[in-house]
């Protein structure tokens, strides 16, 4: 079997590694800070991001990126969204061309609105593939059984991406329809710090469940004005990615939420996460898009608003009640 490299030892991509190398690969995993590495490399154990799971044998723990990247058959990128665009910069050089690049951070880019495969077009990546769908890394690094979508332009990609990945603990579902896919992997997590925000005022199952249909209601409208498949946002990068990001204390948009809803102040809940909270940006980058296409969005806007204006939280409760009567399923997309 040939050498993958995972770009980003977080918790998704030493997640990732593991799986990869428990089937045989020779994973190169890169770190940024040289810290991670070495306690990779000696621990066998990624203690700060993803504790319990043991490093197995096959995994190459270092921070220089061209001995990550040499050779390899296959790149896949797991930085946050916003640094994609700097890491496939770095990386470009030392990769062969047409070398298929697998992205897996869900978000979008915050200064420029677009997807993350985009991005990587954009950075002269010709082969590119998402990989979505319900899957927290402490699961995943424990072997649970867990099924996700890749999505390419070129249905051989994701064949050749889907073969890679699939395990018996790890099923993977191909999918042609990127911006769908990308776009609902991004978009839930606004609406899991929407939930979060309702659990921790305690407004109880009720509203949860409310949110989670109404959210996935305004992600596919957005996600269809951009391109994306209505169905796509009925699977596993919509409904599936859902569902387990706004109920599981493993999601940490939903943690964060939370402690919002709690009381806290966002610079404070941020400080306190150690990780990267995607919904945050997202959310500012999918209002401006929301605007932009003049699209119904009422939950991403009060989120909006408790991020970046300080709008208190039990007024965006009433604000999203008090909204004026309406069917719910319209015509066109609901």
């Amino acid at each position: 079997m040939g050498t993958i490299a995972v770009i980003g030892a977080g918790s998704w991509g030493t997640a990732l590694a593991v799986l990869l190398a428990r089937k045989g690969f020779q994973v190169n995993l890169w770190a940024r800070r040289r810290e991670v590495a070495a306690e990779l490399e000696e621990k066998k154990e990624n203690k700060a991001y993803l504790p319990g799971v043991k490093l197995p044998a096959g995994i190459r723990p270092t921070i220089d990126l061209q001995a990550a990247t040499r050779e390899a058959s296959l790149v896949v990128f797991s930085v946050p969204s916003h640094a994609v665009r700097l890491t496939a910069r770095q990386v470009k050089p030392f990769l062969s061309p047409g070398t298929i690049v697998v992205n897996t951070a869900k978000g979008l880019e915050l200064d420029t609105k677009k997807r993350l495969s985009q991005v990587l077009a954009e950075e002269g990546f010709t082969r590119v593939a998402v990989l979505s769908g319900p899957s927290h890394a402490e699961e995943v690094g424990r072997g649970l059984p867990t099924t996700v979508v890749v999505a390419a332009a070129d249905r051989d990609v994701a064949a050749y991406v889907q073969d890679i990945f699939m395990d018996p603990t790890f099923r993977v579902y191909t999918n042609p329809d990127v911006a769908g896919v990308e776009f609902g992997g991004a978009l839930k997590n606004i609406i899991a710090l929407a939930t979060g925000i309702a659990d921790g005022l305690g407004l109880g199952d009720n509203a949860r469940a409310a949110l989670m249909t109404r959210g996935i209601a305004e992600i596919t409208r957005l996600g269809v004005a951009l391109g994306g498949k209505a169905m796509t946002f009925a699977g596993l990068s919509g409904i599936g990615d859902l569902i387990v990001t706004c109920t599981s204390m493993y999601s940490r948009n939903r943690r964060a939420g939370i402690q919002l809803g709690e009381g806290k102040a966002l610079a404070e809940v941020l400080a306190g996460m150690g990780m990267v909270v995607e919904g945050v940006r997202t959310t500012a980058a999918a209002r401006d898009l929301a605007y932009q296409y003049q699209i119904r969005m009422p939950i991403t806007e009060e989120i909006y608003q408790v991020l970046y204006k300080g709008k208190p939280v039990r007024d965006c409760v009433a604000a999203l009640m008090e909204r004026p009567r309406t069917h719910e399923v319209e015509t066109g997309i609901w």
